[in-house]
């Protein structure tokens, strides 16, 4: 990497919910920055953790007991085959970090395409 990267101004350059957009890798992972609002589906990641970091605004990442609310500069890990489902009700600014190649929803047939910021 030759320069730091602006999640700020990677944000900008989108307007679209639920579609991450890779910002750079490492260690074979993607690091995204994604603008939610609304409710994703319910969903698990049967091989790798959910990590979400709230960059601006609030969203609550249900799990079947309980819900995780989370603000500005706070982060969940959700674990490995745990089932959930992040909402937000307003826009909310997000970075995420997972494998490469892993479907935002568990599953290949009903993933977001990956893109590039």
């Amino acid at each position: 990497m030759a320069d730091g990267i602006s999640l700020a101004d990677k944000l900008a350059t989108f307007g679209d919910y639920w579609s991450p957009r890779t910002i750079t890798t490492f260690n074979d992972c993607d690091v995204m920055v994604v603008k939610v609002k609304g409710e994703f589906t319910w969903h698990k990641h049967d091989d790798t953790d959910d990590f979400f970091l709230v960059l601006k605004g609030s969203l609550d990442i249900e799990l079947r007991d309980r819900t995780v609310r989370l603000g500005p500069g706070e982060l969940y890990v959700v674990p490995k085959g745990v089932e959930h489902r992040p909402v937000a009700r307003e826009e909310v600014h997000l970075m995420l970090i997972e494998p490469t190649g892993t479907p935002n929803t568990g599953d290949k047939a009903t993933a977001a395409a990956r893109k590039l910021a």
